[in-house]
Order: structure tokens, then C-alpha cells, then sequence
């Protein structure tokens, strides 16, 4: 391959370009090595200290202290409105007129209408006596607290039905149909209202007191005689097994001496039956509650 003469460089031309390039680079070396001496000689001079001029600053004048907590104002003190009750009129309650009390030989019919309230329905008055009831009541009371039974005086009429007795081998017992013959006697007290009771006992307590008196018992009370009376009858022992009788006198007489030793009063509830005793028992009970 041939070269044009204007591609080729000649020898002289070549070596004054590398000189160039070499007187260059010296330059800049000598550049920098200038600039490194300068800062590293600026360095290491020492720096004169300079003194500072002194501030005078102006005098601070405390100014007056806020307040931390801003005053309260005074509550308003507001009086309370008194509201003047209104007078209410109430309806006037009329008591019940209250019955008034008969004189003793003028109280059979009072009595009557109280028993009847006090029986709370059952038909008590044909069993009542129809005169001098207070009395009658009163007395019969009286000898119930002595063991004994006042059947004259006694202020109700006596059962309709025969006492009957039954012969077994031989001997003779209380029939016990015959309890029946005090059914109504004993339902009468168990079913007595408690209430109508208390309530009709004390409207007549001045009547009884009056009847009590005329038997001269001095200062005791009546209901002190009527406790007595209950007593007496709340003993009377009750018996579940058949009772043998004594045929042979006129009256029966119990064949258990222990039996027929007890007063009248107490008999008379071993006659009423087991069933019957208790309701009595326990209407006596109560009778009694109220009284003490």
C-alpha cells in the first residue's frame, strides 16, 4: 500500500510537538506545587489576638408583674324563691256511726245480730237461747271455770239427737255416732270469724262486765273468768280408742275411773269425739290470744 506524502510526518515536526507537551506539564507542576507551598505557610503563622470592645448593654427595668390567676368575681348569691304550699282539702272522711249500746235487759236482739256476724254465714240462731242471753252466757262461762256445766243456763239449746251406745260382747261403749250429735257446736267455733269475734266481744265487753258483776265477784274481770274457763276445757284429755260406759246405773258413767274422775266440763269434750275436741281446742286457743 502506498502513503500519500501528505499522510507522513516528518522527524523534525515530530520531535517539536513532544517538547511541547513537555515544557507544558512543567508548567502546571510548578503551578500547583506554588499553590501547596502558599497554603500550607499561611497555616502555620501565628494569629494576633485581638481584644474585644466591651458592650455596654442598657439597664433592664423590671416592669410590674403579671398577675398569675385573674381575680374571681364574687358569686352572685341568688336568694331562693320560697314557693308557699298550696293547701290541699282533703275529702272529710265520715266515720261509721258507731251502734249504739243497749241496756243489758235490752240487748237479746243485739246479741243475736252480732252472734250471726260472727258466725260468718252458718244458720247459728236457732241454737241461740231467745231471752237473757248475756246472762246466760255469762253464768255458763262461769261454771265452766269451776269444772262444772250449767245446762240451764246454758245460752245455746241442746242437741236434737239421742246419745246412743253400742253392746260388744257383752259390754257397753259410747257409740261414735254420737259425736256427731256436737258437729255443729264444734263447726260453729272453728269457723267463727276472727275478726267479726274480736270486734263484737269488745262492743259487748260492757254488757258482760255488767252480767259478771251481778254475780258478786267484786273487782275481777270477766275475760280474767273467761281465761279460767277456757283452761279448764283446753285440759280435757283426748281419747282415740272406743270408751267402755257402766250400763248399769240410770246415767253412763265412764268405766275408767281416771275418766270418769274429771270434771263435768271435760267430760263433756271426751263426748264431742277426738274430731270435734280438737276444732274446739283450737277455736279456744285463739279466743284466748285475744284476751291476754
Amino acid at each position: 500500500m502506498q502513503v500519500s506524502q501528505e499522510d507522513r510526518i516528518t522527524a523534525p515536526e515530530q520531535r517539536r510537538s513532544t517538547n511541547s507537551l513537555v515544557i507544558a506539564a512543567v508548567v502546571i507542576l510548578l503551578i500547583i506545587i506554588g499553590g501547596v507551598y502558599y497554603l500550607v505557610s499561611s497555616d502555620d503563622k501565628s494569629v494576633e489576638p485581638v481584644e474585644p470592645t466591651p458592650v455596654q448593654l442598657p439597664e433592664i427595668v423590671p416592669e410590674e408583674p403579671l398577675p398569675t390567676v385573674a381575680p374571681l368575681p364574687e358569686p352572685e348569691i341568688v336568694e331562693p324563691e320560697v314557693i308557699e304550699p298550696v293547701p290541699v282539702t282533703l275529702p272529710e272522711v265520715v266515720e261509721p256511726a258507731e251502734e249504739p249500746l243497749p241496756n243489758l235487759n235490752d240487748s237479746d236482739e243485739f246479741v243475736h245480730q252480732k252472734t250471726a256476724e260472727v258466725a260468718d254465714g252458718m244458720k247459728i240462731e236457732p241454737l241461740l237461747v231467745e231471752k237473757d242471753l248475756v246472762r246466760h252466757f255469762v253464768v255458763f262461762v262461769d261454771n265452766l271455770a269451776q269444772g262444772e256445766l250449767a245446762r240451764k243456763v246454758s245460752p245455746l239449746q241442746a242437741p236434737n239427737r239421742i246419745f246412743t251406745v253400742s253392746e260388744i260382747t257383752n259390754k257397753t261403749y259410747l257409740n261414735p255416732d254420737s259425736y256427731h250429735r256436737y258437729d255443729l257446736y264444734a263447726d260453729f267455733l272453728a269457723g267463727m270469724n276472727q275478726e267479726q269475734l274480736a270486734s263484737a266481744y269488745q262492743q259487748m265487753t260492757p254488757l258482760l262486765g255488767e252480767a259478771f258483776a251481778e254475780l258478786g265477784y267484786g273487782d275481777m274481770a270477766f275475760d280474767d273468768r273467761m281465761v279460767e274457763a277456757i283452761d279448764v276445757m283446753l285440759a280435757a284429755p283426748i281419747i282415740e280408742q272406743p270408751i267402755e260406759l257402766d250400763g248399769v246405773s240410770v246415767n253412763y258413767q265412764f268405766m275408767d275411773p281416771k275418766l270418769e274422775a274429771l270434771p263435768n266440763a271435760q267430760k263433756l269434750m271426751i263426748r264431742m269425739g277426738p274430731d270435734n275436741s280438737r276444732k274446739v281446742k283450737a277455736a279456744l286457743r285463739k279466743i284466748k290470744q285475744q284476751l291476754q
